[in-house]
């Protein structure tokens, strides 16, 4: 099956040299990561499948980080060069190691010894695959075959129609892989595959001060969030080269990296009880919701908690095979519909390109297969309406008993009924820190700009930062 609309990744905006960068990077500051986390693992041991856009391996915060990989996009090469920069970003995140003194400068990923194993699946801002999703499918299985012990997908856009991609997911969770994609950068309240898939840890984004980001999508589906807004990482275009970025992509990079900590400090769980502490670990929601719900999943991803609590390693299944899917069977236009970007922006991402133009049918009359497609979506609208007024009048009022309704399928409690998940409110300065006194109310969002003791010496000067996104964010595949 050919992806309707190309799986998509996301870009950010480029900018910001080295010496500045290590300060931006809030969401260590948030992890309290040199202090609490680092002492504790750095993911060593453990290799993350990165299936993306390639990985740009001479980066300077990158150098001896990336391994060997394939290249699934068409062109030849071993996954470790990369022309949208959106695989480099997201490995730098993930195992970046800085450089510098004390590897002091430059972007450091949250598990700086892990090693990342890049699987190539596109080369274009469109994202279309050559061989549509079976290439995903392939990069599943490569990546697990080829020793992966958590596979990276920052991506979205995939069909839940597709049998290989779905037999793929499965091969992973059977073979004891992590799988974690991203949510999908829409803002719409549909989770995008194959983050949908059960199995799959699907992460949403979260603002500096924990609140939920926009464009993050969401849904039943979704696991739990992370950092995804202003993220600073690697770029493409030198190795000195950094850029940043908001999206579900960035947030999945930190989850991945969060699952290799985990990995190495606990060699001996599962890839299920690993997602079962990423679960019962994860920081309370700030605005006081109840867990699990469809912005938040179980809350925010916190290593700290994730890597010291005292938590029982339950069962070795993956939990979240249990887990329903609320798009039951979804259409190819319904999919791409939910991918809205599996980051930031255009087609890699949520916005930016147009979606292609239809192509005329094999017998030259120019009706289009999607026109098709949406002449028979009507018809079985329609049909629906029919048949659920005339249920409605049999039961004597709209909605009936029974299952329907109009409501998605309720979030099934996976870490077990009675079970204890969540750990303290979130608090500043960090996720997970401990608490004192009432819960923090939430607050507005963050105003970013300059902040005023300025950047650097010299007193106010401009954020490094504040440029103009070169890929407009919206959506080139309308709801």
């Amino acid at each position: 099956m050919v992806v309707a609309a190309g799986l998509v990744l996301g870009l950010g905006a480029t900018g910001a040299s080295a010496d500045q960068t290590r300060d931006d990077q809030w969401p260590l500051i948030k992890y309290s990561a040199a202090q609490d986390v680092w002492p504790v693992s750095k993911g060593q041991g453990v290799t993350v499948g990165l299936i993306d856009s390639g990985v740009s391996a001479t980066h300077q915060d990158l150098v001896g980080q990336v391994l060997p990989g394939t290249d699934l996009s068409g062109a030849s090469s071993d996954g470790r060069v990369d022309d949208l920069g959106h695989g480099t970003e997201m490995a730098s995140l993930i195992a970046g190691h800085g450089h510098g003194p004390g590897q002091g400068d430059g972007v450091k990923g949250l598990a700086p010894a892990a090693k990342i194993l890049p699987v190539r699946v596109t080369t274009s801002l469109r994202g279309d695959l050559a061989q549509g999703e079976t290439r995903l499918a392939d990069a599943i299985r490569y990546a697990v075959d080829h020793g992966a012990k958590v596979v990276n997908m920052s991506l979205a856009g995939a069909s839940g129609r597709d049998s290989s991609l779905r037999e793929a997911v499965r091969y992973a969770v059977d073979h004891d892989v992590v799988l974690v994609a991203g949510a999908g950068n829409g803002g719409a309240a549909r989770v995008a595959y194959p983050a949908a898939f059960p199995g799959v840890v699907a992460v949403g984004a979260v603002q500096e001060d924990g609140s939920v980001w926009s464009g993050s999508n969401h849904g039943p589906e979704v696991t739990i969030t992370a950092p995804g807004v202003r993220i600073v990482a690697a770029g493409k275009d030198g190795p000195a080269k950094y850029r940043i970025g908001d999206g579900t992509s960035e947030a999945t990079a930190y989850v991945s990296a969060i699952a290799a900590l985990v990995r190495a400090k606990y060699p001996d769980l599962s890839a299920g009880q690993v997602i079962n502490r990423l679960i019962k670990s994860a920081v309370a929601p700030p605005d006081g919701s109840k867990a699990p719900n469809d912005r938040y999943g179980y809350g925010i991803a916190s290593p700290r908690h994730a890597l010291t609590d005292d938590i029982p390693a339950g069962p070795t299944a993956n939990p979240l095979l249990q887990r329903a899917e609320s798009q039951q069977d979804p259409s190819p236009q319904q999919s791409a519909a939910a991918a809205g970007g599996g980051a930031q922006t255009p087609a890699p991402g949520s916005g930016g390109d147009s979606a292609q133009a239809p192509k005329a049918s094999a017998d030259g009359s120019g009706v289009s297969m999607g026109l098709l497609l949406g002449i028979g979506a009507a018809v079985v609208v329609l049909v629906v309406v029919v048949v659920l007024v005339a249920r409605s009048r049999r039961r004597g009022g709209p909605g009936g008993p029974g299952p329907g309704g109009g409501q998605p399928p309720a979030q099934p409690p996976y870490p077990g009924p009675g079970q204890q998940y969540g750990s303290p409110q979130f608090g500043a300065p960090q996720y997970g820190a401990p608490q004192s006194g009432p819960p923090p109310q939430p607050g507005p969002p963050p105003q970013y700009g300059p902040p005023p003791q300025g950047y650097g010496p010299g007193g106010q000067q401009p954020n490094p930062y504040q440029q103009p996104n070169p890929y407009p964010q919206q959506n080139p595949y309308p709801q």
